[in-house]
């Protein structure tokens, strides 16, 4: 194919002596001595070739352009197919691409950082950028004049103390501007170290001791805490509040954030401060009560797991522990303290603090795992003073008790069973609260179908009739309805908000008989069978008694009640009677009747 126009045509200088034009080769499909050959030329004189290349896909051609400023250039390009050319025409001053700054350095204090670098003159006014690139990847850039000197700087300022910044920095033409340089080579510089900004969070653990109290210290950066430098130290200090004695106080390594010091039962005032090579941060300030003696008996309590104080229980979420509170407006702050290893010891105490507007917080630990019973204590704080308020108890998620409740006593009857349970052990190392108990039962051969019960498939598609109850307090439970002379298989199951342990052990029993039926058997069975059986061993004297052959009035059983007697006389009325057959007995009894 023939050439195409030459793209991306452009001429520029980096030090007004030299001019460099640069454009991208086409493509022709012809190579070797076919390929296309570029001539650079002055467009009012192409006879006088500038420069001659034959390149690859990026191409340059380079002159000197001597006091020449304004220049008219033509690219042309050739193969045995045909020509085509570009033209530019540009002033060398509104072409300037400036070097890149070298031999950049650098200076600092503790809010400000001055970079400093050379820079050959080349008759051309620039202006220079600074590019800062802070440790949160925020990039700040900074722009600056000229200074008619060889040695150049840029000072950036409002910086944070004893911090790590990227800076480097380029240029460009002040007037006519056409590109920037290329960045200089990037410094890492941290600024000088500054007083602490902020206070740390402090709290505390009182425990009572004979004489006084020991006061466990416990101290952290707060978000608003700024070291501005390497913390080396830290200080304590505490004074009484009542006689106004002499300070006492302790230094310790950065290493520590925790501290136990004794106390007896006077009010305090405890103060720490963070140290770097600078300056002490600004106190922060905890009040201890003094220990009354109302408030040691409850400071005593509270130590022995006894205090009055209930606890109440809370949920987990899915991000956390969910706690809430009763808001009183007396308190400037809330704050809630936990362990996070609550069978350890010591077992790493964490706190968090609340505004005075907030009632409920979802409380959330790297170190929470379903299963651990966590205990929260809510305190409300004014004037640096803290109060206990309230306790709760809960888990991040509830797990299935770790056993059954023992089954202490079984009476039967006929159709139902009384279960007896010891008193389920709620303590802390149990995986959940108990909610309440299930009772499963079933006949060996065939399904349950009870009366007041709920159907409960087993994983072997086996069922069981369910009977749940919901207070954990309860120890005895009446199975009813069972069928005499049966074969159940019974179990009591402890729940808890995380459900309960698979179904394995049963107890087995079996149903007697039921007595009232085997005596209602007796009357209708046997009592008759008992009189059939008499009746025919004495056939011959009941049928005399009570069928024979020709009746007799005398003899006759029936007649014995007193509407078939006249006087003392048994009366036969055979007025509705026709007689088969009719006997004289005598004359006598004839004449008589």
């Amino acid at each position: 194919e023939p050439p195409d126009t030459p793209k991306d045509f452009s001429c520029e200088t980096q030090d007004m002596k030299r001019v460099t034009c640069t454009w991208t080769k086409g493509e022709t499909y012809l190579y070797g001595q076919n390929s296309p050959r570029y001539t650079l030329s002055k467009t009012s004189s192409q006879k006088m070739a500038l420069c001659k290349e034959s390149c690859s896909k990026q191409c340059s051609c380079s002159w000197d352009i001597g006091q020449q400023r304004i220049w008219n250039v033509t690219l042309t390009v050739k193969n045995p197919l045909g020509e085509k050319t570009a033209t530019d025409v540009f002033d060398v001053k509104h072409r300037m691409y400036p070097t890149a700054p070298l031999w950049i350095w650098e200076d600092s204090t503790d809010t400000e950082i001055t970079l400093h670098w050379n820079y050959e003159k080349n008759g051309i006014e620039l202006f220079w950028q600074t590019e800062v690139l802070r440790p949160d990847g925020e990039v700040e850039l900074h722009n600056s004049s000229d200074v008619d000197s060889r040695h150049k700087r840029v000072t950036v300022r409002g910086l944070q103390p004893y911090t790590e910044y990227r800076a480097r920095v380029r240029c460009g033409a002040a007037k006519h501007f056409w590109r920037w340089s290329e960045w200089s080579q990037t410094l890492a510089i941290r600024t000088k170290e500054g007083t602490p900004s902020g206070k740390l969070d402090m709290w505390r653990e009182i425990t009572p001791v004979l004489g006084g109290r020991n006061l466990t210290l416990f101290w952290k950066k707060t978000p608003t805490f700024q070291a501005n430098g390497k913390i080396i130290s830290y200080e304590v200090t505490w004074e009484k509040l009542e006689d106004g004695s002499k300070p006492e106080n302790i230094s310790f390594s950065s290493v520590y954030n925790s501290t136990r010091i004794f106390i007896d039962n006077n009010s305090y005032r405890i103060r720490i401060m963070a140290k770097n090579n600078v300056n002490f941060s600004l106190p922060s300030v905890l009040i201890i009560s003094g220990a009354s003696d109302n408030s040691r008996k409850i400071l005593f309590c509270s130590f022995l797991g006894t205090e009055e104080l209930k606890e109440g229980q809370v949920n987990g979420t899915d991000d956390g522990i969910l706690i809430s509170w009763e808001p009183r407006s007396i308190y400037d702050s809330y704050i809630i303290d936990w362990c996070n290893f609550p069978r350890l010891q010591p077992c790493d105490l964490q706190w968090q603090r609340f505004g005075p507007n907030t009632s409920s917080a979802v409380i959330s630990s790297a170190a929470f795992v379903p299963g651990v019973r966590y205990k929260f204590r809510i305190y409300g704080s004014v004037a640096n003073k803290a109060s206990l308020l309230e306790r709760k108890i809960g888990y991040l998620r509830e797990l299935p008790p770790w056993l059954d409740p023992i089954v202490t006593k079984v009476d039967l009857t006929y159709n139902s069973v009384t279960l007896f349970w010891d008193s389920y052990l709620t303590n802390e190392s149990e995986p959940g609260f108990v909610r309440g108990y299930h009772v499963y039962v079933s006949p060996i051969q065939g399904n349950c179908n009870l009366k007041g019960s709920k159907k409960h498939i087993l994983s072997d598609d086996s069922e069981l009739c369910k009977y749940t109850i919901e207070n954990p307090k309860e120890k005895r439970f009446t199975v009813e309805h069972l069928m005499p002379n049966t074969k159940y298989k019974i179990v009591v199951k402890a729940f808890t908000g995380g459900g309960e342990t698979p179904i394995v052990n049963f107890i087995y029993i079996d149903t007697p008989y039921n007595s009232n039926m085997l005596y209602f058997v007796f009357l209708l069975v046997i009592v008759p069978t008992l009189v059939a059986a008499v009746c025919h061993w004495k056939m011959k004297w009941v049928k005399e008694c009570c069928c024979p052959v020709v009746p007799s009035p005398n003899k006759s059983k029936v007649l014995s009640f007193k509407e078939y007697k006249i006087d003392s006389e048994k009366v036969l009325k055979i007025n509705d009677c026709i007689p088969d057959v009719l006997a004289m007995d005598s004359n006598d009894e004839v004449q008589k009747l």
